[in-house]
């Protein structure tokens, strides 16, 4: 039996040691936020956070968190609390098709726990390996320099701003 914290509540499985974290949460726990995209922990739509940190999970074996705490998506806000990154990715304008959001924001969320004054260089080479397939990566940006901006008012400026679908339309 393998035992760990899932968004902070104790849980235990007895699958196989060697079974994928991301199946676990999607299949016996029935959290569905986190996606599998590759299979190859390329893509990132399978990123939770371990004891704090992203990491991708459709490689990881769930024996190798055992006695840990995982954050899935479903576990960082609620629809009534949002985390703050879950309001600026409303507030810019991200979600497209949704696919990659929930690796997006934890992979995001992580950054700024680690760098809550991220530089629009970290942010990018943070977010680097997390696949949109709708091209959103100008108001994912944004939408986390926000975060930060707010977190610490004045502190990260945004140089190139994305538009509003009023601007763009006028």
């Amino acid at each position: 039996m393998i035992e760990f914290s899932l968004n902070g509540n104790p849980v235990h499985t007895d699958v196989e040691p060697d079974t994928p974290l991301l199946w676990v949460i999607r299949d016996n726990f029935k959290l569905k936020g986190s996606k599998f995209g590759c299979g190859m922990a390329q893509c990132g739509a399978c990123t939770m956070h371990i004891d704090g940190r992203a990491q991708r999970t459709c490689v990881m074996p769930v024996a190798a968190v055992a006695g840990k705490s995982i954050t899935t998506i479903e576990g960082l806000g609620t629809p009534d609390n949002l985390h703050p990154l879950q309001q600026a990715w409303t507030d810019q304008g991200v979600p497209q098709c949704g696919y990659c959001q929930s690796g997006q924001i934890m992979t995001a969320a992580s950054l700024l726990n680690e760098n809550p004054n991220p530089s629009e260089a970290q942010v990018e080479e943070a977010m680097a390996g997390n696949i949109c397939r709708c091209g959103c990566y100008p108001r994912i940006k944004a939408a986390i320099l926000t975060v930060a901006e707010q977190s610490q008012p004045g502190a990260v400026q945004l140089a190139n701003p994305v538009a509003t679908s009023e601007e763009v339309q006028a």
